[in-house]
């Protein structure tokens, strides 16, 4: 009973998280794009496009610093405690995002986005807390669970404000402050204080020192991150581009977009039940065919006509999920005595920079066309399921002449 509520809470927490996350996404661009003046779209003499594009990249930019730092600081100073400061900073944000909204400060809304952002970079927290707490095939199958709860959150959160934002802009954030809260509430109910860690320093070096980054040092971590960004480059891409995709080739709107969308999250949420169940086999080389199975849609979608690249970005969903369950808890069981708040923390991160990289190149190569940027995603993809296969056959190797 005690391990399924935490379980429960922390992907209770992962989907307020998301959700808080993911509103601002059908929100923002009518404020800014829609032709009628404010004091939002005309703030600072710049451009409404860049303007939006600087409130968007805002919650982003805060969630890699926090991903990089929050999952390190729960390794020195307590996983309970962490949480719940960021959890209630992160509704504390909301509130601030509304009442920016409300005021129509731009300058507000920034900060309050990038404070938000770096607050919600906790799924380092909630992951390393599992991976902590739990052993065997729970902690695999709590991790794949929590991982659902994530993809859930980026469907729920559109929803919300498409639902709520008719009454009030600011009221889908007044929700979401509201359910961290309650979110807040019951860890603190489930969660027993922790031991003192013992640690010295002040926040700011403990941030410093124990960033995620630093774990770079080691060389297998090195080759994981190396793999890793090269995978999650490949799928950023394809977050951030296959709805421009729908728009050019199958003349989507808006309703159609989050109509696939929703059937690519609901497919990665379904899928996330059932990816954590445990494998006699070595984990790198099942990463390695999920991420030739991830490469291989992302490709179809790139090359492929509407039909083809809808049922690809659908079926997306379920390599990805797969992929996800079978790294982190390799990562949580193979890089432990790194501490899991860093561990996890360095995976969370390099998703975060790989979608800043490919926001930036995938812009310049969808100037030239969009199926570059999809095509150069399966790519990396693929180079990524080559490498991990590599590595899983030198460990296999190894293994076999100390045999």
């Amino acid at each position: 009973m005690k391990h399924r509520l935490l379980i429960g809470s922390a992907c209770l927490l992962a989907l307020l998280s998301t959700i808080g996350a993911s509103l601002a996404y059908p929100l923002l661009p009518p404020l800014f794009a829609d032709g009628q003046p404010n004091a939002l779209n005309t703030s600072l003499g710049l451009p409404p496009k860049l303007l939006f594009g600087i409130a968007l990249m805002a919650n982003p930019v805060g969630m890699l610093l926090g991903s990089a730092v929050l999952g390190s600081l729960s390794d020195a100073l307590g996983r309970r405690r962490i949480l719940l400061l960021t959890t209630l900073g992160a509704a504390s944000g909301h509130l601030l995002t509304a009442y920016a909204l409300l005021i129509q400060s731009f300058p507000l809304l920034v900060a309050a986005r990038f404070v938000t952002g770096v607050l919600e970079g906790n799924g380092a927290i909630l992951r390393a807390l599992l991976a902590q707490r739990l052993d065997g095939p729970l902690r695999n199958h709590a991790l794949s669970w929590l991982n659902g709860a994530f993809h859930l959150g980026w469907l729920a959160g559109p929803l919300l404000s498409g639902l709520s934002a008719g009454f009030s802009i600011t009221l889908p954030f007044t929700i979401a402050a509201g359910g961290l809260l309650l979110g807040a509430v019951l860890s603190m109910l489930v969660l027993a204080p922790e031991p003192a860690p013992g640690r010295s320093g002040s926040w700011w070096s403990l941030a410093r020192e124990r960033h995620a980054f630093t774990l770079l040092r080691h060389g297998p971590l090195q080759t994981l991150f190396v793999i890793h960004l090269a995978y999650s480059c490949g799928v950023a891409g394809f977050y951030e581009f296959f709805p421009l995709w729908l728009v050019e080739v199958g003349g989507y709107d808006a309703a159609g977009i989050a109509f696939v969308n929703m059937a690519m999250c609901g497919a990665m949420t379904l899928t996330a039940l059932i990816a954590g169940r445990a494998h006699a086999s070595d984990a790198r080389s099942r990463v390695s065919g999920q991420a030739a199975a991830v490469a291989l849609a992302i490709f179809c979608v790139g090359v492929g006509n509407l039909w083809i690249g809808m049922a690809a970005i659908i079926l997306f969903g379920m390599p990805h999920a797969f992929y996800n369950a079978t790294l982190q808890a390799w990562s949580a069981d193979r890089f432990s005595q790194h501490g899991q708040g860093a561990v996890m923390g360095l995976l969370s991160t390099t998703f975060c920079v790989a979608h800043i990289v490919m926001a930036f190149g995938g812009g310049l190569l969808a100037l030239l066309d969009t199926r570059l940027v999809l095509i150069t995603g399966g790519l990396l993809a693929g180079w990524a399921a080559l490498s991990m296969r590599r590595w899983s056959r030198e460990a296999a190797n190894t293994q076999q002449e100390f045999a």
